[in-house]
């Protein structure tokens, strides 16, 4: 199967090219980091770029596990540079080499080369790295496909339903699209999250009760798009029998989102223009991963459709969070160049007294500005203006050009 094309990400990667900035790929494990840089080398070669300008070094591949030490892999790059041309210097997984950064700016400081890395935890910009690098690199942020790239790879004949389905059941994370068997996408989903559960989180976060972690996951997964504290989550593990301190589950979901494994949307006033500091909501980085731990029977399409919505607003480079509007809220609040957007999602809004469209409108009608607002249904009818609110197919949203 060819590589899937990511044009949000590598139009990013080709736009800081050359640029005194280290570029820096962010995201969850298995999201297509190493893919895209193959893609931006193929890319590289194609733009008058010689091969042995390019080094490459994927620190999760066992030909590189003897290099631990930021030293070894300065010293096995510098070996390979070219003096008189730009080197483009791409490393996976950099955080696997103990006081990287030191590495990376040793390189950075040259003028011949143009540095790339990837990172599977938010920890890879704090602390000492963040210190030392300050003002010199640019995070791109990457997530699973997009519905739009997971389309470009389907096959025409098959509706369109189904292929959505098949999006939010069977993952997003790009190489499942080469699996044909559902024991065979568990499989590799299970890989996934036991990776990410004790490498990313129990063994940086020094966490030993792996049933405690499994259980606030399960929970945070069940609980996609619903307002949480970490008050309420230890109450309610408390209540069921599973005894945790509030100042656990803050630890825990801190060590979710360091992982890229949940996404925290905060509370925004409106009319106030002011931040909130309660009750959030958190979002999956994919759905696949809930179907697989928590199977079908629980899913509620319409919090589902809302990740998927929230996800999407992320890649098209929003700042996004919840709107509140006097006592009602609006799903998303988005704010980017070209100022606040409005979105509520819901699955369908077709009842026989119009009750539930009326319910999802008011939200946005109590919003007075002129600023664009969106509902976003799954309900298959035009284009329709209420008031000034464009109701949209949510898949003719999602496969729209950002």
């Amino acid at each position: 199967m060819k590589m899937i094309d990511r044009p949000n990400y590598i139009n990013q990667l080709i736009h800081f090219r050359d640029k005194q900035l280290i570029k820096v790929v962010t995201g969850i494990r298995r999201c297509g980091k190493s893919t895209l840089f193959d893609l931006f080398c193929d890319w590289l070669l194609d733009n008058g770029v010689g091969k042995d300008q390019i080094i490459r070094v994927n620190l999760e591949d066992p030909q590189y596990h003897d290099m631990k030490d930021y030293l070894q892999l300065y010293e096995w790059i510098q070996k390979k540079l070219l003096p008189d041309k730009m080197n483009y210097i791409l490393i996976d997984e950099v955080q696997q080499v103990m006081q990287f950064q030191k590495a990376i700016d040793g390189l950075f400081i040259k003028k011949n080369c143009d540095v790339y890395i990837t990172g599977s935890n938010a920890c890879l910009l704090s602390g000492e790295l963040a210190t030392l690098l300050s003002g010199r690199y640019v995070e791109i942020k990457m997530l699973p496909l997009s519905f739009r790239e997971y389309m470009s790879v389907m096959p025409d004949q098959t509706d369109l339903i189904i292929k959505y389905q098949n999006y939010i059941q069977f993952s997003s994370f790009p190489y499942t699209l080469q699996l044909t068997q559902r024991r065979d996408i568990r499989a590799y989903l299970e890989g996934i999250y036991s990776s990410i559960v004790l490498k990313d989180i129990m063994a940086r976060g020094r966490i030993s009760d792996v049933g405690i972690l499994d259980s606030v996951i399960r929970f945070m997964f069940d609980n996609i798009g619903n307002k949480v504290s970490s008050t309420n989550i230890a109450n309610t593990m408390t209540s069921a029998g599973r005894k945790i301190s509030a100042h656990t589950v803050e630890s825990y979901l801190s060590a979710l989102l360091e992982s890229f494994v949940l996404y925290k949307a905060s509370r925004y006033d409106v009319k106030g223009k002011q931040h909130l500091v309660t009750l959030a909501k958190y979002y999956l980085v994919d759905i696949g991963l809930r179907y697989y731990l928590l199977g079908s029977k629980k899913a509620d399409l319409g919090h589902i459709l809302e990740n998927v919505v929230y996800l999407e607003l992320l890649r098209r480079g929003y700042e996004v969070y919840i709107g509140k509007v006097n006592q009602t809220e609006v799903d998303f609040i988005t704010i980017g160049e070209k100022g606040e957007e409005y979105y509520q999602v819901a699955n369908t809004v077709i009842d026989s007294d119009g009750k539930t469209l009326s319910r999802e409108l008011a939200p946005l009608d109590a919003i007075r500005d002129h600023n664009p607002k969106y509902l976003l249904t799954m309900d298959f009818t035009p284009i329709t203006s209420h008031n000034g609110i464009m109701q949209v197919n949510a898949l003719d949203w999602l496969l729209q050009t950002p």
